[in-house]
């Protein structure tokens, strides 16, 4: 149904638009004697090709030709070399309120939509009601679209471009400015559009959705196809990449030094930093794996019995645990000059998400701070492996059955 064969597509880039006609001559006399213009080449050799009635996914960042491809499939663009073949009728929902008029009402503009696709205005009639209900706008479809909120807008536009009995549906990520209820919405209804044989081109930052939906997924970086295949395989090493990438933001040298820092300076804590359970530092990890925090400390005296802790916050400074040594019996008699201590975790049991570490140096009877940097330290967990997904923590409990009764209807059988 589509086909792209060796498509690249490049951009003119202007950095300044002029702001005099002085600067629109200057301009137009660089066209004249045809001046190289900076360029941006958004795809680069893209080749694939989606077959009969199979669900499609583009993945990766911003910037790397997703929506390129998909405006290409649509015929808004041209490539600058190469093919594209699409056979069938393309409905597109790539940008919020493309193809609206905004003076117009909401019926006024599905019945425009269908005009553009050659439908009759009798068969859009015909489809008004059904278009009407899906999109939840049965008390302002007689009102202009100016008017409507960005949710609404991207409703009716969504219902009028399911509902044109398109064999191509071609999706940007505009579904993401629906609430939850209407993107479920939309999803049962992607599915139902699968089961009678549409062929779909989904663009969408929700990987869970990519997997959900899609018979297979390309990953785009840099405007050129970096891996096809099965969502899931795709999908993984899309995230692995990432959080490569990411990991290098989330070292203390990286993050910021002014944190706030509190106490008197007796004992100091000089250093925190993590590592995995091959002694590598790091700040990323999958749930499960063994963490081990350290904390470098410097005593400008001897101080008696000191107490080091630590704790663990949500993104959004909820304290998940506070260990300390006091706490777990691990008394240290006294401490002068440098020295180091570690917490390991066996297992960590942190959902995804990114956490933030404060680490502490005070008396045995808590009332004399020596040290304290809150929330200092960041590091992030990724769910690699481990099914759990929702909540907080991994409780890591069994599951057991017992059948208590047998049901008349099984005695029956």
């Amino acid at each position: 149904m589509i086909r792209f064969d060796r498509v690249s597509k490049r951009f003119h880039t202007h950095r300044q638009r002029p702001r005099s006609f002085h600067e629109l001559f200057i301009e137009g006399w660089k066209l004249w004697w045809r001046q190289p213009a900076e360029t941006f080449w958004a795809l680069r050799d893209v080749s694939f090709e989606v077959q009969p009635g199979e669900t499609v996914g583009l993945i990766g960042p911003n910037g790397a030709g997703k929506s390129t491809v998909l405006k290409l499939a649509a015929r808004i663009l041209e490539p600058t070399s190469g093919r594209v073949m699409v056979r069938g009728r393309v409905a597109a929902l790539l940008e919020l309120g493309v193809g609206f008029h905004p003076e117009l009402t909401g019926r006024e503009n599905v019945f425009l939509s269908g005009a553009f696709l050659g439908i009759p205005r009798r068969e859009m009639a015909r489809r008004l009601d059904a278009i009407v209900a899906f999109a939840e706008l049965e008390d302002y479809i007689d009102v202009p679209v100016k008017h409507y909120s960005s949710g609404m807008y991207v409703r009716l536009a969504f219902a009028v471009s399911v509902y044109l009995d398109a064999e191509i549906l071609l999706v940007d990520e505009v579904l993401a400015v629906g609430d939850a209820a209407f993107q479920q919405k939309c999803m049962d209804h992607l599915f139902n559009l699968q089961r009678s044989g549409v062929t779909i081109l989904l663009v969408s930052h929700d990987l869970n959705a990519v997997q959900r939906l899609c018979h297979r997924a390309l990953w785009f970086d840099h405007g050129r196809i970096r891996m096809e295949g099965a969502p899931a395989g795709v999908v993984q090493a899309y995230l692995d990449h990432v959080h490569r990438r990411d990991e290098r933001t989330l070292a203390p040298q990286n993050q910021e030094a002014a944190f706030p820092r509190w106490g008197n300076g007796r004992l100091r804590i000089e250093r925190v930093y993590l590592t995995d359970a091959a002694g590598m530092e790091r700040y990323q990890f999958e749930t499960g794996e063994m963490v081990r925090i350290h904390l470098r400390y410097r005593a400008l005296e001897r101080v008696e019995r000191p107490v080091f802790g630590l704790a663990i916050h949500r993104h959004d400074g909820v304290q998940i645990c506070g260990p300390n040594t006091a706490f777990s019996g691990f008394e240290i008699p006294w401490v002068d000059g440098e020295g180091e201590l570690s917490y390991t975790i066996p297992s960590l049991p942190l959902l995804e998400g990114t956490y933030l570490i404060s680490v502490s140096a005070t008396d045995e009877r808590d009332i004399e701070t020596f040290d304290y940097h809150d929330r200092a330290y960041m590091f992030r967990v990724i769910r690699g492996r481990h099914p759990e997904r929702y909540g907080l923590m991994a409780m890591n409990g069994r599951w057991a059955h017992d059948r208590l009764s047998v049901s008349h209807t099984a005695l029956a059988r």
